[in-house]
């Protein structure tokens, strides 16, 4: 019997396994057909060390013809995912010091991430927009994982190499390593920033970069990234005043202030998505980075609610060729009555066009992502 290590990628939660599980003295673990139903379960059984034998790998590859529910409840547990990345971040991120191998769980982390985002890029950007449930304690670790979600977007858009792109997401996870519970913190407070919390941000990404250094982390771009996210080319960033940056440094400060623009603090709402675009592109002329990351949300992106010609006001779940044209759940009838029931609209059918995005976002505040692409019985 041959053991392949199980990868974290080939595990659905919810999901009976299609092969068995075992340790790397062919013990069984778990037989095939068991269901994992949290992260928890998860990462114990992956720390512990599990193994698949190839025969059986292949056998289960060869034969996987999922039936429209599985494929629903793979699509669902998404959100649980979703949901629960801000505190595993936040708890390898709190832990650092006392992390053997640090680097190496934070590159595990981020092609995590990846996987996750490969499978559904519209559920990753309508998590990125909508946030008003998001707990604001865990604003920094949210924030870091909105932002390297669009870095890599923004990365493979403009086809940057593989390595240069892994260095600016890992960037973008830690970034703020040295200034993550204070953002939580200022993101509830209702009054403006005190001098001692400006001291503390304004140092911040040297802070980074000393921290990063100590638990081993040597890549140089990932480092530059990190002690330049603040720094402008007209030099009037921080903390250096620098006006020579390096590539990936611009791009996750872009990034970085696009999220920060778009996602609710105690004391003010998100700008709205056009707004935020159009600041973007006014502030560098419309450059690659700035363009790639407005072509990446397009004109309405996932989460933007909107209303149709029909009367009815949806919330947009898929993005299509014709950026004018997405696809749309709509909440409400005509009449403005909540609908009990998902109806996607195709918007470049005449009677369900858009007419107008809307600014009230009461419609979908705390509406669950299950509801909006169709996985919670509706």
């Amino acid at each position: 019997m041959k053991l392949l290590r199980l990868p974290r990628a080939k595990v659905q939660l919810g999901v009976p396994l299609p092969w068995n599980v075992r340790d790397d003295k062919q013990q069984l673990l778990l037989s095939r057909g068991h269901v994992l139903r949290s992260e928890n379960q998860l990462e114990a059984l992956l720390e512990r060390g599990a193994y698949v034998d190839l025969e059986e790998a292949k056998l289960a590859e060869r034969s996987h013809v999922p039936s429209p529910g599985v494929a629903a409840k793979g699509q669902a547990n998404l959100f649980g995912l979703w949901d629960e990345l801000p505190n595993e971040l936040y708890k390898l991120l709190d832990k650092a010091p006392e992390t053997p191998g640090f680097s190496a769980r934070l590159q595990d982390f981020s092609t995590r991430l990846i996987q996750l985002i490969d499978k559904d890029v519209d559920i990753a950007l309508y998590h990125a927009v909508r946030q008003e449930t998001a707990h604001l304690f865990f604003y920094g670790y949210s924030h870091a994982i909105h932002t390297a979600t669009l870095c890599l977007l923004m990365a493979r858009r403009l086809a940057w190499p593989q390595a240069r792109m892994m260095s600016l997401v890992n960037a973008a996870l830690t970034m703020n390593l040295a200034i993550l519970g204070l953002q939580g913190a200022m993101a509830k407070q209702d009054v403006p920033m005190r001098e001692s919390q400006k001291k503390q941000v304004r140092r911040h990404p040297q802070d980074a970069v000393d921290m990063l250094t100590k638990l081993g982390v040597d890549d140089p771009e990932w480092l530059t990234a990190v002690a330049q996210h603040h720094e402008r080319p007209d030099g009037s960033g921080y903390p250096g005043g620098l006006q020579e940056l390096n590539q990936s440094a611009v791009a996750l400060r872009v990034t970085d202030v696009f999220m920060a623009k778009i996602s609710p603090r105690a004391t003010r709402p998100a700008l709205p998505i056009k707004d935020a675009a159009r600041a973007l592109f006014q502030e560098d002329g419309g450059g690659p980075i700035s363009s790639a990351i407005i072509k990446e949300f397009g004109i309405y992106p996932p989460g933007d609610v909107v209303k149709l010609a029909s009367g009815e006001v949806g919330v947009v779940m898929r993005r299509t060729a014709n950026a004018k044209c997405p696809i749309v759940s709509a909440l409400t009838d005509a009449q403005g009555h909540n609908t009990t029931r998902t109806q996607r609209r195709d918007t470049s059918v005449p009677e369900h066009a858009i007419v107008a995005s809307l600014t009230d976002k009461s419609v979908v505040a705390r509406l669950p992502p299950e509801r909006v692409y169709g996985y919670s019985g509706a």
